[in-house]
């Protein structure tokens, strides 16, 4: 395959500097690892690998719930203090400190194992040396927290276990009896529903498993071929080169979850086309970044809070990625219908990209990268768990990347019998995939049993229905002001955590205030996982646009507000399938089961109104469609794709009323410009 579009060689190129301070942003999103060599890096390797391996044969064997979690959450303490440095001042090194604290890791997993059922029926009254090794849990699950992710979501979780404490002094309608050291952590430590709860318990099931699968898939090569495939498909045309990056954000984001490192992977190849075709800085940063934002929302990977999502609601993974079509769908339509905008709106109309070769001589040599990224959704709709599901698709992965030996897991050299076998398997990409699929998830990892924390205070304190009943009075009932407020909590959150935390923090505190106006639980679960996918893109963490800019030399903050305008179209999606009973039809009924039984005309009907919607604000917001748009256009529009995704007969007639007269009025000013030349 090339390496690069082919272009004029007076294009821009991304620096080294640029590429380096991108990779600073992920680094804030996924931890400052240290680059160890020498014996340390391969015991550390070798953890890693080891780690992965156990999990693998976690999905295909039977290990019980009560030792997988704790084992899972042991490796992720112990490879935490020995990778993330405690400052950047102690950086690619390993303190006395750092020891210790891994080997507590372990010596904590131990005695709960050791304990056996003694250990957990004394939850309720835990002896000293419970406590002790509860206490020194809870401390370095904070402490992991914030060497992978920063302080802000440690000290929420100190928050919440404050107001644990504190319950009976506070003001009603906050108040609670209180609880004692001891009960809370026999309920963290020594249970299933602390911090080892559902979030751990969907990071030691699901979310490593995807992340060892994604990692499969990047060192395979399918990831380069993923955004060669895309120039191809979408080269030759002026719309090409932001087409390019909306289609190859999809194929690159949906194995991944990841929207930082989609950003950079693929802001690094298309920066210099985007520059080339004439964007400029910010706004070719803020669509790198809204293609990045896709890759959590995108099946079949999605980000970790989908995993969470199918946990709380008792669901298959299959439903949630089922409920996730038609909004990706309509999400990457916001997008295509911005570049194609962005054309007429920069002047690109005479500007073409050449393709890197034909789809057809890709396709041909490289075809099997796209079988392991359908076989996961193959295997759920053959009765496959999850679980089971991303763990032959693995399998599939490995086995199809022997098809050609530039992208063999196993250099074709170990079975020629040239050279020693332990260095080619060591070397091989097979061992860095296992290695980069359990350091890529140790941030999450870490995240999840810190959110268990707060999950865990939530459940005892009842803070849930306190908080939900607080919002519903604040709203006086309004299910659209609850709606509001909701979005609103959910963004004040992420703009302090990664979306995970953002997800499993508002679905245990404000979901319950939409269930109990009449959503029903599974919109309200997507509905606040959309808007937490907003974290992504808001300061003070909008790590996707600030690398964005890193890459693209924009301003991060301009650079953030040009995503929210890509993006803010299909953001204002959500509130359809929360709003109206009709429009959980873009849910697609939640469930396969209901899916049977659904009106296939009213989803056309409820999609296609969506659809137009989006249309219109887009316009509205970019300000171009035949020709530039009057200020009343704009408002026409804005207003009009307001009313679009407001479920009702009455607002969706005026809605479509709003848009075929700013149309007309569009077409009108064309003929005049058409004549006057």
């Amino acid at each position: 395959m090339s390496d690069k579009v082919e272009s004029d060689p007076t294009a821009e190129v991304v620096s080294e500097e640029a590429l380096k301070k991108a990779e600073e942003y992920i680094e804030e999103e996924e931890g400052a690892a240290n680059r160890l060599s020498g014996w340390l890096g391969i015991f550390l390797s070798t953890t890693a690998v080891a780690m992965s391996l156990f999990h693998l044969y976690a999905a295909y064997s039977i290990v019980p719930t009560q030792t997988l979690r704790p084992i899972h959450v042991g490796f992720v303490l112990f490879l935490c203090f020995l990778i993330f440095p405690v400052s950047k001042h102690f950086r690619h090194r390993i303190m006395w400190w750092d020891w210790i604290a891994a080997l507590m890791s372990i010596a904590i997993v131990v005695y709960l194992i050791v304990g056996g059922d003694d250990f957990t029926d004394r939850n309720t009254r835990p002896n000293p040396w419970d406590i002790f090794f509860g206490v020194s849990l809870i401390l370095m699950v904070l402490e992991a927290m914030r060497r992978t992710i920063g302080w802000i979501l440690p000290a929420i979780s100190i928050c919440f276990l404050l107001y644990a404490f504190l319950g009976p002094y506070l003001p009603h309608p906050w108040t609670h009896k209180g609880y004692e050291i001891g009960r809370l952590v026999g309920f963290m430590y020594m249970t299933l529903e602390g911090i080892y709860g559902v979030a751990v318990d969907v990071s030691s099931s699901l979310i490593i498993l995807f992340t060892i699968f994604g990692a499969f898939l990047q060192f395979s090569g399918a990831g380069k071929f993923y955004i060669d495939f895309s120039f191809s498909a979408m080269g030759g045309k002026p719309a090409g080169a932001g087409r390019t990056v909306v289609l190859a954000s999809f194929l690159l984001g949906g194995p991944s979850g990841s929207g930082v490192a989609t950003t950079v992977t693929l802001g690094s190849v298309a920066w210099p086309m985007l520059a080339k075709v004439g964007y400029e800085r910010n706004a070719a940063g803020g669509l790198l970044a809204a293609g990045g934002l896709g890759a959590i929302i995108s099946p079949p990977v999605m980000g970790a809070a989908a995993f969470i999502i199918a946990e709380f609601l008792k669901i298959s993974y299959l439903d949630v990625l089922l409920m996730a079509v038609i909004p990706t769908c309509l999400f990457y339509l916001a997008l295509f219908l911005m570049v194609e905008i962005d054309v007429r709106k920069y002047g690109m109309s005479n500007t073409i990209i050449k393709k890197v070769d034909t789809v057809w001589n890709l396709t041909r040599h490289y075809w099997f990268h796209f079988l392991s990224l359908i076989s996961i959704v193959a295997f759920m709709m053959m009765g496959f768990s999850p679980v089971m599901s991303v763990f032959w698709a693995t399998i599939v992965s490995f086995l199809t990347s022997f098809l050609r030996a530039d992208s063999a897991m196993i250099s074709y050299d170990l079975f020629r019998g040239k050279g020693k076998a332990s260095e080619h398997i060591f070397q091989s990409r097979l061992v860095q995939a296992l290695r980069a699929g359990s350091v890529g998830m140790l941030n999450v990892g870490a995240t999840c049993a810190g959110a268990g924390i707060i999950v865990g205070v939530v459940t005892m304190t009842g803070l849930g229905l306190k908080f939900s009943g607080i919002v519903i009075d604040y709203a006086g009932g309004s299910l659209l002001l609850t709606a509001i407020y909701t979005a609103l909590v959910v963004w004040i959150i992420g703009l302090a955590v990664p979306v995970t935390a953002s997800y499993i923090i508002c679905a245990v505190i404000t979901a319950p205030a939409l269930i109990k106006l009449g959503v029903p639980d599974f919109a309200a679960h997507m509905f606040i996982f959309y808007y937490a996918v907003l974290s992504e893109v808001s300061p003070p963490t909008a790590l996707s646009p600030f690398a964005a800019s890193a890459i693209t030399g924009g301003d991060p903050y301009k650079t953030t507000l040009q995503c929210w305008k890509y993006t803010i179209p299909a953001f204002l999606v959500p509130f359809i399938f929360v709003l109206d009973p009709s429009g959980q039809s873009l849910l697609l009924m939640g469930t396969t089961e209901a899916l049977a039984k659904a009106n296939w005309l009213h989803i056309a009907q409820i999609t296609f109104t969506a659809a137009t919607g989006i249309f219109a604000l887009a316009v509205g917001f970019q300000g171009w469609l035949i020709v530039r748009a009057s200020l009343l256009e704009r408002v026409l529009l804005i207003f009009a794709g307001f009313m679009l995704v407001y479920p009702g007969p009455i607002s969706n007639s005026v809605g479509y009323a709003m848009v075929v007269l700013a149309l007309a009025s569009q077409w009108m000013r064309r003929k005049k410009t058409a004549v006057a030349a």
